[in-house]
């Protein structure tokens, strides 16, 4: 009996053979629920939700052109919604120990034979239960993930209705060289230009004209001023100098460490930005520059005048269509003052590299490059990598989650959070959350480079405090503009 299969694209088979020693693709999470549920009722919302997608019952199965999505005839529920005791030592805490089992599994390998997906269920945990999702990197980027993942969740979104599975692609398919307009301008459209809500009208235009290549230019300016731009950003791309030198960059150990704090009211954080005329991320990203600054300079390293390079993920596909899931997001690289000791100063310094970015073709350079490497064998494609990781200490992600609380089985889920995976030999992996009313940072680090990730995270909310001051001090509508 033939198995239904179907081709993967070449950016998820990218990711799919992305893992390494020291760094897995896997995004791994946490959900803290109040009061506790049972593990029966987690399995039965699962397979009913969850496993109405296609590609939570299929296996990743690589091949001489790639890899396939491959039904698994041997699918048992019971392998993948697990559960789990939390070990603790003498003296530490719940949290903590949660913490370390959290770093523990992101360095556990999934298990390739089956899809590519745990839930690992504590039953009991602070009063109520835990649940650590994992899920590969190949099946879906932050946005698909949460998209899909959150449809479990008590009146989450009805999953689509099955369809038919695409048949196996023939290798010698004369299509198959089409795998760039695939990978890059299919995304292109209409719609993905109104998702990117960080790019002004000039990007739009140009995204308009690759998605219609048959259709006149309108106006040789624009055109002359969108060539412009991109060769500005391929050079850019290609002469970014290495990052600076710290103590979070080097060769990682391959052994993680996880930590979280609890989260900030976003109301206030609001406040805080308006009262400086600056957007929320903007001062979230100042905070978490000062919390890495203050972090270096209790360990000795004077971080006066240097900035390290975080790479963002930028979405490049319509919100509505997250349920598709697959990897559809560019990578733009985000400066962080980690050396401006001022906290205005800090804003302002983030709120001017966030403008750099708007208008760059960065992150669709980087898309493309992504794609690229799904063509060519593992030690070329790790090679391509290894010239991202030199380039950055850090990757870090800005996902805006539910504004109220959700329920899972009739419990309340009092907290989400969520650790993205880190490529080639990059060891720190920063993560900002907004849920139910607060904004949580979390952090994961190689045991080698940050071993006490909770001495940063702790620092977050005192550079917080430290704005929130200077704007009450402040005259209603901020400092005047210069």
């Amino acid at each position: 009996m033939s198995v239904a299969a179907e081709r993967m694209s070449r950016v998820d088979t990218a990711w799919l053979r992305m893992d390494n020693e020291v760094n897995l693709m896997m995004i791994v999470g946490v959900w803290l629920l109040t009061p506790a549920i049972t593990l029966a009722a987690l399995r039965e919302r699962v397979a009913d939700k969850l496993l109405q997608y296609d590609r939570f019952r299929q296996k990743a199965v690589q091949d001489a052109t790639g890899a396939q999505w491959v039904t698994d005839e041997a699918f048992q529920l019971e392998h993948h919604v697990v559960p789990m005791k939390l070990a603790r030592e003498k003296g530490q805490s719940e949290r903590a120990a949660l913490q370390a089992l959290c770093g523990e599994l992101a360095t556990t390998p999934l298990d390739h034979t089956r899809p590519l997906w745990q839930f690992h269920f504590i039953e009991h945990y602070e009063g109520g239960s835990a649940v650590v999702v994992r899920i590969h990197h190949c099946i879906g980027d932050g946005i698909a993930l949460t998209s899909v993942v959150m449809s479990i969740t008590d009146g989450g979104n009805q999953p689509p209705r099955r369809r038919r599975r695409a048949p196996v692609e023939d290798p010698q398919d004369p299509h198959e060289g089409d795998w760039l307009a695939d990978a890059v301008l299919k995304p292109l459209t209409e719609l993905t230009v109104k998702g990117i809500g960080m790019y002004g009208s000039g990007i739009a235009k140009a995204l308009e004209l690759l998605s219609h290549p048959g259709e006149p230019a309108q106006g040789s300016a624009e055109v002359v001023r969108t060539g412009a731009q991109v060769l500005k950003d391929v050079a850019a791309f290609a002469l970014m100098p290495d990052d600076s030198p710290t103590r979070l960059k080097g060769k990682p150990i391959g052994r993680k460490v996880v930590a979280w704090c609890e989260p900030i009211p976003l109301d206030v954080v609001k406040v805080v930005g308006k009262a400086l005329n600056c957007s929320v991320n903007d001062v979230l990203l100042a905070c978490a520059a000062g919390a890495i600054g203050g972090y270096l300079a209790e360990r000795g390293d004077d971080p006066t005048g240097k900035q390290i390079r975080a790479m963002v993920p930028v979405n490049l596909r319509p919100l509505e269509d997250a349920w598709k899931l697959g990897n559809r997001f560019g990578l733009a690289p985000l400066v962080l003052p980690i050396g401006i000791d001022n906290p205005v100063q800090r804003v302002y310094a983030v709120h001017a590299r966030m403008a750099e970015l708007k208008g760059s073709y960065q992150p669709l350079l980087a898309f493309a490059i992504l794609a690229m490497t799904g063509l060519f064998i593992k030690p070329v494609q790790d090679a391509v990598l290894g010239l991202f990781a030199k380039k950055t200490t850090a990757v870090m992600t800005n996902v805006p989650g539910p504004a109220t609380p959700l329920k899972l089985c009739g419990s309340t889920m009092r907290q989400s959070m969520f650790w993205v995976p880190a490529s080639g030999e990059v060891g720190v992996g920063l993560s900002i959350l907004s849920y139910g009313g607060g904004v949580q940072f979390g952090l994961i680090t190689d045991a080698k480079l940050c071993p006490d990730p909770d001495d940063v995270i702790q620092r977050f909310a005192p550079e917080f405090e430290k704005l929130l001051l200077v704007s009450l001090m402040l005259p209603w509508g901020g400092p005047d503009a210069e």
